[in-house]
Formats: C-alpha cells, structure tokens, sequence
C-alpha cells in the first residue's frame, strides 16, 4: 500500500479513494476470472459431450441413446464444477452449496423415486441388452413385438397391432421371454387316435405330413412317441424344429394337415364321449 501511495500515479488520493480503486480492481479481477472459468468449463464439457458421443457410434455394438444420455451427464457434471469455481472466486462458501444441493437432490429424489427407478431401469435394459426393437416377447404377462425402448417406458405393438406401453422398471424387474433369441424353435403338438387304430399306421402318416413340409428340421431328429393312454385315445406328442419365424404358421397349418391326413388314412381320431346309466325305476 506504500509503494502504491508513493507513486504518482496515486499522489493527491485519500486512503479510502485507494480502498475503493483496489475493491474495484480485485472485483473486475474475480469477474475476469469467473468468465474465464466458464468459458474453460463450456469448452470442455462440450469437448467431453461429443467424445462420449463419438464413443457410442463407434462401436455398433453400443446403443446411442444410452451413450447420448451418458454424454449430457457429463456436461452438466462439468458445467456444475465450474459454477461451483466461479463462486469460490467470488468468496461464496460452496460446501454450503454443495450441502444445499445436495438437500435439493434428496428432496426430489424421494419425489421422483417412480420416474427414477424407471430412468435406471431404462440405463440397464440400454446397457444390458436383454431385449431390442423388432424382438417378440412377453414381459410379465403383455405380449408383443417391441417397438421402442427409452429411458422411461418400453413400447411393444401386441398380436392385435395395440401399443402397449411398459414402465421400464415392470420390464427390468420382470420375467422377459424373448421368442426371437434363437433362430430356430421347437414345434409341438398332440394327436390322439382311437383304441382300436393301428399305432404304427398312425406314427408313419404323422412323421410323412409334418416332414413333408418344407420348414420342418429334419435335424435335431423330430419325436413322435405314444406318452399318454387318454379316456377315449391314445396321444402321440409329436415334437419338430423349425425356424423361429415360421413357427406359429408351421404350427397351424400341420395342426389341420395331420388331422386331414389321418381322416384320409382311415385312422380314427376319437372325442370325447359321456354315457348316462339310468338306474330302473
């Protein structure tokens, strides 16, 4: 403060004119400051956005919705450090805001615990992969092809083509069948014939019918087995690989093949049948 009084700069000025120029000297200081920290922390943050970004359309493997939501994060995470250096500049005790926030955040936690837990759930079924768009499944009893998964619900169009919209945390925390994994699925159907039909007649007609169809597997090797003696038949569980896409028509169609082609064979194809014994009067 001598040396400054000494020069001529500051000849003729008070002490309290000194006070005030240093004050204003040090607030356009802490100013400069602040706006250099912002910039640095814009800079950045948006440098730190696009490389987690890029992260995500790099490899093909990795969803980009799950890696854009990562990279906002990551912004607003450094956005929010340089605040908290722009007021430390200014003198502001930031463990106090850090503590307020951080009371701010718990509050509205509690508040959006619903949609919380749905956003993580979406973050894991993103990362996970347990299912994808185009897949058939059924989540906890809703059946349908899935159409969008985000961050907050999943959306499948049902075997009626009616959206069907899923919290994301019913998905995560539910069993999920997934029809479309697998390539090829296993087909099976019981045909039951009458007690008095020949058993080997009706297997050859069975095994003819089904693998005379293009889309029946002849590899695994189909089952075609007696396994129950009913009421009023005899049940053959018959079981035949096919390709997971032709599944539910192959199925069908067989279904009335066979039954035709039994007819056709002179195999009897039982129903069931109640006698009533009237007691004599």
């Amino acid at each position: 403060m001598q040396n400054l009084m000494n020069t001529e700069l500051w000849q003729g000025k008070t002490l309290g004119d000194l006070l005030t120029l240093e004050f204003l000297a040090g607030a356009v200081g802490s100013v400069l400051a602040a706006i250099a920290i912002l910039l640095v922390g814009w800079i950045v943050s948006a440098w730190l956005q696009r490389r987690v970004q890029h992260l995500g359309k790099k490899h093909k493997h990795l969803d980009e919705m799950l890696f854009d939501f990562l990279a906002s994060i990551v912004r607003y995470v450094v956005l929010g450090f340089a605040v908290l250096f722009v007021l430390n500049t200014f003198g502001v005790q930031t463990t106090s805001v850090v503590a307020l926030i951080g009371a701010a955040g718990l509050a509205i936690g509690l508040a959006l615990q619903g949609t919380l837990s749905n956003v993580a759930a979406g973050v894991m079924l993103i990362m996970f992969r347990p299912i994808k768009i185009g897949d058939f499944v059924d989540i906890g009893g809703e059946m349908g092809t899935v159409k969008q998964i985000n961050l907050n619900f999943t959306e499948l169009a049902d075997l009626s083509n009616v959206q069907v919209i899923v919290p994301n945390s019913k998905v995560w925390g539910n069993v999920i069948t997934n029809y479309s994994v697998n390539e090829t699925r296993r087909a099976e159907w019981t045909f039951g014939v009458g007690y008095g039909a020949n058993l080997k007649s009706a297997e050859e007609i069975i095994r003819k019918t089904i693998m005379a169809d293009a889309r029946a597997h002849a590899d695994p090797d189909p089952f075609i087995q007696v396994t129950n003696l009913g009421d009023s038949s005899v049940d053959f569980l018959v079981r035949v690989w096919c390709d997971a896409g032709d599944y539910f028509a192959f199925k069908a169609d067989m279904t009335r093949q066979v039954k035709e082609a039994l007819d056709a064979g002179g195999v009897d194809i039982p129903f069931p049948t109640r006698t009533i014994v009237q007691a004599a009067e």
